[in-house]
């Protein structure tokens, strides 16, 4: 079958991939549809440190084709979308309900591929970029079948994790004010989740002016080419300033930008090594600074709800969508990402 492997040199679109039979709790799925996202790239720059080879892809939808012992709540033919916390269900972390805090999804890549006899590794428990995949099964979400599967796929990480972001870990209130840094795949739904929450004024910064059409449909009330001009639309600063991008020079932005008790949110993925700095002075004024995994979701609930909101037409996903590309085309789907020409791009089996 067909996939995109990482090789610790070169992306590959290969034929010769295969992938095991699910196991107990275990799913078999064929991927209709795979966002690119920037930590997928981030494996291949090294930002993310990540063994190879590897199959890249962690934003998917698809079909299931098989189910392994023991799995119930989804059966073949059902459509689902994937995340990629592949959690146990069983520790504290689980039963308190902070599934990304589960020490049995982080940092524990399987190997349920394999290519010319040789095992590859999986890419967050997921592994997108191939024709099928085996995720666990608290993994597969069902969703409705008329969710076109191109949106369908950005749920699972985009969505997740910039909606997530501000209902689950911001908690941003109605009336209050919110600063986007960086207006790509995360920072459009980080717009929107505040549009969702209620927020009264949204201010969206990025470097490209050609994004703020884009930004003001997702629900930007303002839009910068710089963080210079906040102050002039919030003197006193904002509630919540979440950084998108992963520098840390806009992380120390993030933070100057708050008002008391306000929160600066780090969702943007710098090099593991990267250190920011800030004023100690600042803070004592009841301000925070949040790091964010995932949007802190609970997918099985948080994936249906996102289903839900997008088929009452207040989740907006198929404008996600900027391009579509088969899987072959991964190169030009790629550089897209890189030089910010699309949103998202999906990739397409």
């Amino acid at each position: 079958m067909r996939g995109v492997v990482f090789d610790g040199k070169q992306i590959q679109v290969v034929g010769d991939l295969e992938v095991r039979e699910p196991g107990a709790g275990e799913v078999l799925v064929a991927i209709s549809a795979a966002g690119l996202c920037h930590s997928d790239l981030s494996v291949v720059d090294g930002t993310i440190p990540f063994p190879v080879p590897v199959v890249l892809g962690h934003e998917g939808a698809g079909v299931v084709e098989a189910v392994g012992v023991g799995v119930t709540h989804v059966a073949p033919g059902d459509h689902v979308a994937l995340s990629t916390l592949a959690n146990c269900g069983t520790c504290a972390e689980c039963d308190r309900g902070r599934p990304t805090m589960c020490r049995q999804a982080i940092g524990r890549p399987g190997k349920p591929f394999t290519r010319g006899g040789q095992p590859v590794h999986q890419f967050a428990s997921n592994s997108a970029f191939a024709e099928r995949t085996v995720v666990k099964a608290v993994q597969a979400v069902r969703i409705p079948k008329d969710i076109p599967m191109p949106s369908a796929a950005l749920i699972g990480c985009g969505v997740l994790t910039g909606v997530g972001a501000v209902l689950n870990r911001a908690r941003v209130d109605r009336g209050e004010s919110v600063v986007v840094i960086g207006t790509g795949g995360i920072g459009l739904n980080v717009i929107q989740g505040a549009r969702i929450a209620g927020a009264s004024t949204i201010v969206a910064v990025d470097a490209n002016p050609a994004k703020e059409g884009v930004a003001r449909q997702f629900g930007a009330t303002h839009f910068l080419t710089s963080t210079d001009g906040v102050r002039e639309i919030l003197p006193n600063g904002a509630d919540h300033a979440f950084e998108c991008v992963g520098r840390v020079e806009l992380i120390r932005q993030a933070v100057d930008l708050l008002d008391r008790h306000g929160q600066a949110i780090l969702l943007g993925v710098p090099a593991a090594t990267a250190e920011a700095s800030f004023l100690v002075s600042s803070m004592y004024l009841d301000k925070s600074i949040l790091g964010c995994r995932y949007g802190s979701s609970r997918p099985q609930r948080d994936i249906a709800l996102y289903a839900r909101l997008y088929r009452e037409g207040r989740l907006m996903l198929d404008e996600l969508v900027t391009e579509t590309y088969p899987v072959e085309d991964f190169e030009k789907a790629a550089a897209d990402a890189e030089a910010g020409r699309v949103a998202r791009g999906v990739l397409t089996f």
